[in-house]
């Protein structure tokens, strides 16, 4: 008898479904809490990489079509309009390493 991949019962409705649109919508930004406050941090993936942008941790430059790090403040005092206006590009190991 072939074998079934059917799933096997109900799915139940709960919150997953909106985690899942705003994981389309943004990606996997997350918050990190670093040694000056909390951060909003968010990855890019290289095919969404299409600028050059200059790393504040390590001043080298984050080429077109690598993959790296954006973050800005959660906690700022400006608001998050002026947060979100300074957000910054960082390689994803420069970030990792920073306190």
């Amino acid at each position: 008898m072939p074998r079934s991949n059917r799933p096997r019962g109900r799915r139940r409705p709960d919150d997953d479904d909106r985690g899942d649109l705003n994981q389309m919508l943004y990606g996997s930004r997350r918050t990190e809490h670093k040694s000056d406050g909390e951060w909003n941090v968010q990855p890019v993936s290289s095919g969404n990489a299409v600028k050059t942008y200059t790393c504040p941790g390590c001043s080298q430059p984050i080429s077109a079509g690598a993959s790296h790090t954006v973050t800005w403040r959660a906690d700022g005092i400006m608001g998050e309009a002026d947060d979100l206006a300074a957000r910054r590009h960082w390689h994803q190991h420069c970030w990792k390493i920073r306190l």
